[in-house]
């Protein structure tokens, strides 16, 4: 179960490394930078980039069964 756990946590990190990095108008996306945009200002899209390749580690973890 765990497996899965990683890989669906894996997925959600490249969602928004890749969207970061494309600056993507898909809509879920758009929200969630609308959300950020308040705290981080122009700094979001490196926050997301950050954020996402820290998630994909954690999910890589997870489905090692490290965490």
């Amino acid at each position: 179960m765990q497996l899965l756990w990683g890989i669906l946590i894996v997925v959600a990190g490249l969602f928004l490394l890749v969207c970061s990095t494309l600056k993507s108008e898909f809509i879920v996306y758009r929200l969630i930078v609308a959300r950020s945009k308040m705290l981080w200002g122009e700094n979001t899209y490196r926050f997301h980039q950050v954020a996402g390749a820290i998630v994909i580690v954690v999910g890589v973890l997870v489905a090692l069964g490290y965490i």
